[in-house]
């Protein structure tokens, strides 16, 4: 199965599939509380593949990178061992220099586990300053809002 075919997009939302392996469990058997962003940074990553957006690339280029600079995350219940669940991506808010998003970790029956608000940042590779979206992507993630 290919990483493609694995990508949904539901409404305005990209979908990415993933499995709670034992590595993901704390000592009683659920998720541990960090792994759900871990979670989520992978959906994003593979996201902004589904936009287009080649981050090595970027970085290497045009010498930028995206960082995230606000997480707000609500615990809703605990997902467990084996478990297949599924993470989504929304655009709320799109800047020149950053990105607001939404993010939802759910059980394969649809039921929420986890809710996020996650603000990313355009910087510089070097200063970690803000710099500007590149311009194709600054116009597909329009698309996306």
């Amino acid at each position: 199965m290919t990483a493609a075919s694995l990508i949904r997009h539901t409404g305005r939302a990209f979908v990415w599939p993933v499995r709670v392996y034992w590595e993901d469990t704390d000592a009683g058997g659920i998720v541990y509380y960090a792994n759900y962003l871990k979670f989520m940074e992978r959906a994003r990553t593979e996201w902004l593949r589904a936009l287009g957006c080649d981050q090595a690339r970027m970085r290497d280029h045009h010498r930028l990178q995206f960082v995230v600079a606000r997480a707000s995350v609500e615990f809703r219940r605990p997902a467990r061992f084996d478990e297949r669940l599924d993470v989504d991506v929304r655009v709320l808010a799109l800047r020149r220099a950053s990105v607001e998003l939404a993010q939802d970790v759910r059980s394969a029956s649809c039921e929420p586990l986890c809710h996020a608000r996650i603000r990313v940042g355009c910087v510089d590779i070097e200063t970690f300053r803000p710099r500007g979206i590149p311009t194709s992507l600054q116009q597909e993630l329009e698309l996306e809002h």
